[in-house]
């Protein structure tokens, strides 16, 4: 007679490889194009929305960061020189890391509470941990 232990190894050893990926947020990438020398975030929406962030927030940070002016126009972002793929959306992963995941817990549930004139407040929604954010 076969033993349990044996069948379960057996069983455990025909099954396939789990190929999916255990994160549940994937980064957004920038869909970017240049005309002249202005640069045009695509799916600017779309990012903001994955992000659950408003537009005007992530342009103000993205303005900010990459030293040019630019605007929303519709569903995408306009900024005023020519930027590379590449720089847009390591400043897109800077925002991501330090405005959007929790500090404690590195999951995307938060949401940003007014705090003071400058200062925001990150909150979790999975943890509860509250963090200060300059925006």
């Amino acid at each position: 007679m076969v033993d349990y232990e044996n069948l379960l190894d057996r069983v455990y050893s025909s099954l396939p490889e789990k190929k999916s990926s255990s994160e549940r947020f994937e980064i957004p990438q920038a869909d970017i194009f240049v005309e002249g020398n202005k640069t045009m975030i695509k799916n600017f929406d779309e990012i903001c929305s994955r992000l659950r962030r408003e537009p005007r927030e992530v342009a103000k940070y993205l303005f900010k960061e990459l030293a040019t002016p630019g605007q929303v126009q519709g569903g995408r972002l306009v900024l005023q020189r020519k930027l590379y793929y590449k720089s847009v959306n390591e400043k897109i992963v800077s925002y991501i890391e330090s405005c959007v995941l929790c500090k404690e817990c590195k999951k995307p549930d938060t949401h940003t509470e007014a705090y003071d004139r400058n200062v925001k407040l990150l909150v979790c929604e999975a943890c509860g941990a509250r963090s200060p954010i300059r925006i």
